[in-house]
């Protein structure tokens, strides 16, 4: 069951539920409003990688001032 985002459209309270049916209204836990609005979820992710680093392939490299990525680093940045 996924847990989703909600915030009160009264008192302006952001919250999670675990949502066994998305369709059903959602009571705030703050003020008790009778439905509060769904809100887009950022995803995260479970798990590890099997890349030796989690930098991002498209990501550029780290400017250390020193025209390059650091020492050793060889790629001519």
């Amino acid at each position: 069951m996924p847990i989703y985002d909600y915030r009160c459209r009264e008192c302006d309270e952001r919250f999670e539920e675990l949502a066994r049916n998305p369709d059903v209204a959602v009571a705030c836990p703050s003020c008790g409003a009778a439905e509060a609005e769904r809100l887009l979820s950022v995803f995260a992710g479970v798990g590890g990688s099997s890349r030796e680093s989690a930098t991002p392939a498209w990501s550029a490299p780290p400017n250390f001032g020193t025209g390059g990525c650091g020492p050793g680093c060889g790629c001519h940045h």
